[in-house]
């Protein structure tokens, strides 16, 4: 019998058994549709977390004041130190030849007041240098500068959702508001920049002058971020190093570990990229289950077959049939079982990836690797386990077999 005739009987024998069919092969169904859909969704997470990153400045650098401690390969924060300071912010931009801008930030949450109304919003403390660094534009009004950093001024830049919170729509331009219990001057509201890689809206913010935010506002004297830029042509991890060697010979560190933390745009995009796989390879590690469970679904279906179609499988022997028909037979079915499941799933998963991308809930990417390495492993699957059940009805002797 050729492989022709082998599928037409294979089909015609799973189409007379259509409930059996579909329970057997709607594990497969749903393991690869879950396998498409979630990696999509993965992929395009992915993808957008690293554009978030990209967005936050060229070629970023950024130190924090987190002590970190390495222990089993891992590193752990400790805490927050209190030791970067302004003047580490001139000792970078000065002692450091591969950094063009480095600006100073503090970030706390605050009370803002606007004819009656309260909001909470961020308030950051901001050098000027920063915005051109974090890639801050203004859409209204304009962005403080020098003059008003040294002088401690009182006037704030809006995000567009502070903005929005606030003066209800307006741009609020040249309003008076109140920033916890100082009165301040609203002089511009920046462009959209929307949720950075760890997903806070980065719209709902207030930018002051940083000194007025640390005398007026904190009463601080130690920073939680530097922001640097690192010159046009050079590797990030030079300037970065540079960055480190002047930070521990300025707070003395000697053999001691560094009491702050330093991250590069390539560092944050290789961070999230193994934390999006790994969390990808976990939800399809157990969506993969059910696809295995639908294989296992297919081998007993098989099996269950095998022993209600003895006497069938006698019949042919005894009209001449060879072993290898018997046996071919049934793998035929189990492959094209598996087939029906994987091409199900993979319209399934299409279907889903649209759906996922038409109601807004995630960003997604078409994974066509994976969705044909998934039809095709489905493929193989049916074949694996219609083999037992294939051989077994093969070595089935006639004469019992039509006993039976």
């Amino acid at each position: 019998m050729n492989w022709l005739a082998n599928s037409a009987l294979s089909v015609e024998v799973l189409a007379g058994h259509r409930l059996r069919t579909a329970l057997s092969l709607s594990g497969i169904v749903i393991g690869v549709a879950s396998v498409i859909i979630m990696i999509a969704v993965g992929m395009g997470a992915e993808r957008k977390v690293i554009e978030r990153i990209e967005a936050m400045g060229t070629n970023l650098i950024v130190v924090t004041n987190d002590q970190t401690r390495k222990s089993g390969g891992t590193v752990r924060r400790i805490q927050a130190a209190k030791t970067l300071k302004q003047s580490d912010v001139s000792a970078i931009a000065v002692r450091c030849p591969s950094v063009s801008k480095a600006a100073g930030s503090i970030r706390r949450s605050i009370i803002l007041r606007y004819k009656g109304n309260t909001v909470k919003t961020t308030l950051v403390g901001l050098e000027p240098d920063g915005f051109s660094i974090c890639r801050l534009v203004p859409e209204a009004g304009r962005l403080y500068g020098a003059a008003e950093e040294r002088s401690r001024r009182r006037v704030a830049v809006f995000a567009p959702t502070a903005a929005g919170n606030t003066f209800e729509g307006a741009t609020g331009v040249g309003e008076a508001v109140r920033l916890g219990r100082q009165p301040f001057r609203a002089i511009g509201r920046t462009a959209p920049k929307g949720a950075d890689f760890n997903g806070t809206d980065m719209d709902d913010r207030v930018f002051v002058p940083l000194a007025t935010a640390m005398r007026r506002l904190v009463n601080v004297d130690y920073l939680d971020t530097i922001f640097a830029q690192a010159a046009d042509g050079v590797p990030l991890h030079v300037a970065e190093e540079e960055i480190k060697t002047v930070l521990r010979q300025r707070h003395r560190l000697g053999n001691r570990a560094d009491d702050f933390s330093v991250y590069n745009q390539l560092d944050l995009i290789r961070l999230h990229k193994e934390t999006a796989r790994s969390l990808t390879l976990l939800i399809v590690t157990v969506a993969a289950l059910s696809w295995v469970v639908g294989g296992v679904g297919i081998l007993a279906v098989m099996l269950m077959a095998v022993r209600e179609r003895r006497s069938e499988i006698g019949l042919r022997r005894a009209l001449g049939a060879k072993a290898g028909d018997v046996l071919w037979q049934f793998v035929f079915e189990a492959v094209i079982l598996a087939l029906a499941g994987a091409v199900s799933g993979f319209i399934l998963g299409l279907v889903g990836i649209w759906i996922t991308h038409a109601t807004g809930w995630g960003p997604t990417l078409i994974p066509w690797p994976a969705a044909f390495l998934a039809v095709g492993a489905s493929i193989f699957l049916g074949f694996a386990c219609g083999v037992y059940p294939a051989i077994k009805a093969s070595r089935l002797s006639p004469v019992v077999a039509l006993k039976l």
